[in-house]
């Protein structure tokens, strides 16, 4: 009978002295590892424009200086430099891409901003992608693309990692390799250039949707049946996606479709 009350209050004991336990004091809350901000650049250009090259060579320069992972680039082709497909050449403007140069009142081209922070000429570019790539960000982007039969399905996750997040995610296609004529700074025309992160489309609308993610949160979102046109090399597509607030990009992320 002894062992048995023994036994009996040891269990007591131990059921005593854990219900005392608070649950803030049960579970110890460990915040997520941080994450390095990338950087997006959006290079404002056009077939047209005679400097443009030089931003592009900027661009390249940049990337292999800090890695293409951290420093992301969008050509986009648009305003009276840029144009569309005709009969006799290859345009890369685009619709969206005219609201874009309208929404920002783009006076000169080339020109581009790092990280959403304002309108640089790409002479200063360096400076800013140092600044910006000193930053952590607060959110993680990671694609998962699911192409079949030039259908697009995309899901996106968003892990919280700092804080809690509000504001909106924005996925682009964009294009490498496209061969199409650019005017040259030495002045003649160039027909097999060779034109790299070409701006395509937006997935999800102009502006992108809103989204909320919490600390230590991942959350999904899932965009369905994207048509890829005929006339756009899959091998050579890539999905971007970023958010940002109304104080600019806050973290981007870039995958290849084929891989």
């Amino acid at each position: 009978m002894n062992k048995w009350f023994m036994l009996w209050a040891a269990v007591l004991c131990f059921l005593t002295s854990c219900s005392n336990i608070s649950e803030d004091d049960r579970l110890i809350y460990v915040k997520p590892a941080a994450v390095s901000r990338s950087v997006l650049i959006e290079d404002f250009t056009g077939q047209r424009c005679i400097n443009c090259p030089y931003a592009n060579d900027e661009t390249h320069r940049l990337q292999e200086q800090y890695g293409e992972d951290a420093v992301i680039a969008v050509a986009i082709h648009c305003g009276p430099l840029a144009f569309y497909t005709n009969d006799r050449f290859l345009g890369l403007r685009t619709e969206t891409g005219d609201e874009y140069y309208d929404y920002w009142n783009i006076e000169y081209q080339p020109v581009g901003m790092v990280n959403r922070t304002g309108l640089l000429d790409y002479t200063s570019w360096n400076g800013k992608i140092r600044e910006e790539l000193q930053k952590t960000a607060p959110v993680n982007i990671t694609l998962d693309p699911r192409l079949a039969d030039r259908q697009l399905d995309i899901v996106t996750t968003l892990q919280g990692v700092d804080g809690n997040f509000t504001g909106k995610l924005q996925l682009w296609l964009v294009e490498d390799n496209i061969t199409a004529f650019q005017m040259m700074p030495d002045g003649p025309r160039d027909d097999n250039y060779l034109h790299q992160h070409v701006f395509r489309a937006a997935i999800n609308g102009t502006w992108g949707e809103e989204v909320s993610v919490r600390e230590g949160e991942s959350k999904e979102i899932t965009h369905q049946g994207v048509t890829i046109p005929d006339d756009w090399n899959i091998q050579q597509l890539s999905v971007i996606a970023f958010v940002y607030t109304d104080t600019g990009v806050q973290q981007v992320a870039k995958l290849k479709l084929a891989n």
